[in-house]
């Protein structure tokens, strides 16, 4: 047998390809280490002098898990590390509105948007920056006897998924008194940050703030509630309710949004279809992303589809709230049938689903 046709003879059948990995496929840490791969050790090296040994040791360790990044997906990381740079400086040089301004005409508003709630949130963190490293059984361990109104502060500083870890340990009236204390936290005062700094001298020190910061929020708490498992979540929905039905709605009503579509399965999207009014969907579709739409399309019927196609290109000038209002109705069929455990919507990557 030659050598060519032993090469032909060993050759795989072709695979099939998969999909690429985009940017939003990466956690912070994957996107750190693959800044730090793209600059060379050298440059690298220098950038580790100005690191905790801490946090040098965590990023090396995703640097050795990293493994191979095509250029595309460098480039990909690189242009939103380089965005979240520049969004940075125009807000420490210039100030929130400044940042604004620059922004959106590098970017357009949404993208603009996007890093300054990125960017001031890192601002404000500053001071809370041991919260990086502290795990779940360690921050409950420091709060669990601190008041609600404290408890609802520190966590106000922290990311979703950390907040609700701590939350679902806390007892079921303390979960409800500490998520009501959130959502209605709209600023916080220098002289309230000195307090908790007191109350926590030894978990929280150092802490320094020279104008108030907007923590806390209904739309924080209802990323709180998405990263809930549903036995606190009911618990804290049965108890809001009871004396705040106002503010449990409000809640309950951001806590999903039309975009979530895309984290649903394909048997939970053809469930809620059947019940939407087909002009709700047609309204709903004008102003989704591609990724919503052919979610939907797929879990249509071949006629459906087509004939919401057909209406979309005929529906012109629409009104922004009548798209919202359609996309709201949907959303509500969708959150009704998840109370009725018709559907499933998975939360926080908590839920695990059986065939």
């Amino acid at each position: 047998m030659t050598e060519a046709a032993a090469t032909e003879t060993r050759a795989p059948a072709a695979k099939k390809e998969k999909p690429r990995k985009t940017a939003a496929d990466l956690s912070g840490a994957q996107k750190a280490a693959t800044v730090v791969v793209a600059l060379g050790a050298e440059k690298a090296s220098l950038l580790y002098k100005h690191m905790d040994p801490s946090d040098v040791e965590q990023l090396t360790i995703e640097v050795a898990k990293l493994g191979f990044l095509d250029s595309e997906l460098t480039e990909d990381v690189l242009g939103e590390y380089y965005q979240m740079c520049m969004a940075n400086k125009s807000v420490t040089e210039g100030g929130l509105e400044y940042a604004r301004a620059v922004l959106e005409k590098a970017y357009g508003a949404q993208t603009a948007e996007e890093l300054l709630s990125k960017v001031t949130k890192t601002l404000e963190n500053r001071q809370f920056s041991f919260m990086t490293k502290a795990d779940v059984k360690s921050l409950y361990s420091a709060l669990q006897s601190e008041r609600p109104q404290t408890i609802a502060l520190v966590l106000s500083y922290m990311d979703a998924d950390k907040a609700a870890g701590v939350v679902a340990q806390l007892d079921e009236k303390k979960q409800v008194q500490v998520v009501q204390s959130m959502a209605k936290i709209e600023s916080v005062s220098p002289a309230a940050v000195k307090i908790v700094e007191a109350e926590m001298s030894k978990k929280f020190s150092n802490i320094v703030t020279s104008a108030n910061v907007k923590v806390g929020g209904v739309d924080y708490v209802a990323d709180v509630m998405n990263n809930l498992d549903r036995t606190s979540e009911k618990n804290i929905f049965d108890g809001l309710s009871s004396y705040d039905q106002e503010l449990a709605d409000e809640i309950r009503k951001r806590m999903f949004v039309f975009e979530d579509i895309m984290t649903m399965d394909d048997r939970s999207v053809q469930r809620f279809v059947r019940d939407c009014d087909p002009r709700d969907l047609v309204l709903a579709l004008k102003a989704a992303n591609s990724e919503v739409a052919n979610k939907l399309f797929t879990n249509m019927s071949s006629r459906m589809a087509q004939s919401i196609r057909d209406d979309l290109e005929i529906t012109t000038n629409v009104r922004m709230k009548d798209v919202e209002d359609a996309q709201q109705r949907i959303v509500d069929i969708i959150r009704g049938l998840e109370e009725r455990n018709e559907i499933i919507i998975l939360k926080g990557g908590k839920d695990d689903i059986i065939a």
